[in-house]
């Protein structure tokens, strides 16, 4: 007396597994390839500027536009004007 039953394995259940097996691993991959890869990249389009002549005890400003052109956050720790 046999308490299993050998049967053949579905051929079909088979081949449509490998498709859908190598779709997961590969967003698996992409994914975490995107995760370490993911970088902020700082770009300042106006990297200096002349004011020219300024007279002595005046006051002057300018903006800097700082840009984030990468795909993670940017953080400026510090900042030392020169």
């Amino acid at each position: 007396m046999t308490l299993f039953k050998t049967c053949k394995p579905n051929r079909l259940v088979g081949v449509m597994n490998k498709p859908v097996l190598a779709t997961v691993i590969a967003a698996a991959v992409v994914l975490l390839a995107s995760a370490v890869l993911a970088a902020p990249l700082m770009d300042i389009p106006e990297k200096e500027f002349d004011f020219g002549f300024v007279p002595q005890n005046s006051e002057v400003s300018h903006v800097f536009w700082i840009f984030n052109r990468g795909d993670d956050t940017l953080i400026i720790e510090k900042v030392v004007p020169g």
